[in-house]
């Protein structure tokens, strides 16, 4: 049995802004590399809407990332917290 009630109801949150803006891509060419329109793309960045596992993986294939690296159930920090904290707490 899952352990999460039927009703209820986990936030999916996402990096997809950071990463198109990061390589410079637009929400028309995302959408257009995933096989979505571009009002998809806006409303899945804002969390308006959580993509399906497929769209994910697409997603995830188009950045080049893990599943893990771009969808979280909890919020994400700032990536420069993360790289700073695996290069022994500090910034080099």
């Amino acid at each position: 049995m899952s352990p999460v009630k039927k009703a209820e109801h986990l936030p999916i949150c996402n990096r997809i802004g950071v990463l198109r803006a990061e390589r410079r891509m637009s929400r028309a060419q995302l959408a257009e590399l995933v096989g979505v329109n571009v009002q998809s793309i806006g409303s899945l960045e804002r969390g308006d809407n959580y993509p399906s596992l497929d769209l994910a993986f697409r997603i995830c294939d188009v950045f080049r990332l893990p599943v893990e690296a771009v969808f979280s159930r909890h919020e994400f920090s700032a990536m420069s917290t993360q790289l700073y904290r695996s290069n022994n707490g500090g910034p080099s």
